[in-house]
């Protein structure tokens, strides 16, 4: 079960990601000059790009995640961190849906952010996801505030306090 989980959860993350690098590049094909033609496909290229291959791969991938950390039970502080750095992954794809969208609506009236801006950005923080996700680096628990990690005369909704 776990390793069809990490199968399906790799499998997400891979397309996610791909579609983080390759949408940027597609964006950065849309010319004011294209003939209508020419800017409608590139326009329902990117649209259903967006909407039906990269975010159902996000949610795939975020949703298999999320299961993997309750099954395998992995509350240890590097795991918060790369959710953490996972959240920005999500805001940039979120990013790229606003770009996306005003491409379509805005033909000539809307410059989009550079390819190079999105993809660079997109590939540091999909680098910085693998780098905590195979180094596991050892924390300190002190990153974050007190009242984050003492229970407040509630109990915790896990056995393991993360250490």
């Amino acid at each position: 079960m776990i390793i069809l989980l990490k199968l399906l959860h790799i499998a997400a993350l891979s397309i996610w990601c791909a579609g983080l690098v390759a949408l940027p590049l597609l964006l950065a094909k849309h010319d004011q000059d294209h003939q209508q033609a020419t800017f409608s496909r590139l326009r329902i290229l990117t649209h259903r790009a967006y909407v039906g291959v990269v975010t159902p791969a996000a949610v795939i991938a975020i949703a298999m995640g999320t299961a993997l950390i309750f099954l395998r039970g992995v509350f240890v502080p590097w795991m918060f961190a790369k959710l953490v750095v996972v959240g920005l992954l999500v805001l940039l794809h979120a990013w790229i849906g606003h770009v996306t969208l005003n491409m379509g609506e805005r033909q000539g009236n809307y410059e989009p952010p550079s390819a190079v801006l999105l993809v660079t950005m997109s590939l540091a923080v999909m680098s910085a996801i693998l780098v905590l996700v195979l180094a596991k680096p050892l924390l300190s628990n002190t990153l974050a505030p007190t009242w984050l990690t003492t229970p407040m005369d509630q109990p915790l909704p896990v056995d393991e306090v993360p250490m």
